[in-house]
């Protein structure tokens, strides 16, 4: 048996011990402390800057070759940091080649991508930009020059790194992306829970984290996250349909890292489908029944399925209106 089999296991049989003792709350303990918005009000004038100028590039479609795309196109602060598309649309419709994952509470994942290709979201904000099939741009030379040559954001930059003696960089573009998005947290019912406010979950709702529990999903969606923290084996009990795509394989070409995928992050689960990485599922339902299939190999019964879902639908938690509401205006524009 793998470790991560002997784990789920062993999960299985704490969590029934406990279940017949309480009623679902006992679990609470294991994702340890809750989310908790993040005030940019707090922040100094000068990372007050970087966030605005952040804010303003995360909106900006001409950092793409036709001025057509922004990061929000395929990561909308208005839908939970996803476009709820399979595949999102890239420049001339090219199709991305994965499901476009939020981008809610992802600058606390281990890394970033579905293979962890960059190291946070600061490096992760200038991969699309210059993705042929995405924003297009054909060099980080190519964004420098647009930008400066836009009237108003050479200042913001100054403003934004005052002690650079070259603040208008691609660097810097990634730098401030990343800053406005470190903002993007999205408390819930469940952190109220976390908190000590046992009420603020329903008692169908405890009973759907221990089916939860039980069933072994918090093997690997685990954390305040429940998930996002490590990589694993998609179809580690049962080979996943879809074996085009080898995940970190492709970007290591280490045999141990073949259908190696970052496990996403649950938070706004509700929210973000299509699922995985090849957008195979729907609903999420859908999702459950598969990860108990390939993933637990058992099958989760339709009842547990439902119960679990009710407990998922807890992580829905909204993105301060103020953070997720598109810029006013642009530098340059009329």
């Amino acid at each position: 048996m793998s470790k991560l089999g002997i784990l789920i296991l062993s999960l299985m049989l704490v969590s029934g011990n406990l279940m017949a003792q309480t009623d679902g709350s006992q679990f609470l303990g294991i994702f340890g402390q809750p989310l908790e918005e993040i005030n940019p009000d707090s922040f100094s004038e000068v990372d007050q800057n970087v966030i605005k100028l952040g804010k303003l590039l995360y909106f900006e479609k001409r950092l793409s070759k036709d001025n057509s795309i922004s990061c929000n196109s395929c990561h909308d602060t208005t839908k939970f940091g996803v476009d709820g598309t399979k595949f999102s649309k890239g420049f001339k419709n090219h199709l991305t080649g994965r499901n476009s994952p939020t981008s809610f509470n992802a600058f606390m994942h281990v890394s970033q991508f579905w293979d962890g290709r960059a190291k946070d979201v600061e490096e992760q904000a200038k991969g699309p930009i210059l993705a042929g099939g995405e924003m297009a741009m054909p060099s980080a030379e190519a964004v420098v020059a647009k930008l400066k040559g836009i009237d108003g954001y050479p200042e913001l930059f100054q403003k934004a790194f005052p002690n650079s003696k070259n603040p208008l960089t691609y660097d810097n573009v990634g730098k401030a992306i990343g800053a406005y998005e470190r903002l993007f947290v999205t408390p819930s019912r469940f952190d109220k829970a976390l908190a000590g406010e046992k009420s603020a979950l329903t008692k169908e709702e405890y009973s759907g984290l221990s089916k939860f529990v039980s069933n072994g999903c918090v093997a690997c969606h685990s954390g305040n996250l429940l998930g996002g923290m490590m990589y694993q084996k998609l179809g580690s009990a049962k080979a996943w349909p879809n074996q085009k795509d080898q995940g970190r394989f492709q970007l290591t070409k280490k045999p141990e890292d073949k259908m190696m995928f970052k496990v996403p992050s649950l938070r706004n689960i509700e929210k973000t489908g299509p699922y995985f990485h090849d957008g195979s599922a729907d609903t999420l339902i859908e999702a459950i029944k598969m990860m108990g299939k390939h993933q637990l190999g058992r099958e989760i019964s339709d009842k547990d399925a439902k119960e679990i879902e009710t407990f998922l639908k807890t992580l829905t938690g909204e993105l301060n209106k103020d953070i997720a509401k598109a810029p006013e205006a642009f530098p340059g524009s009329n």
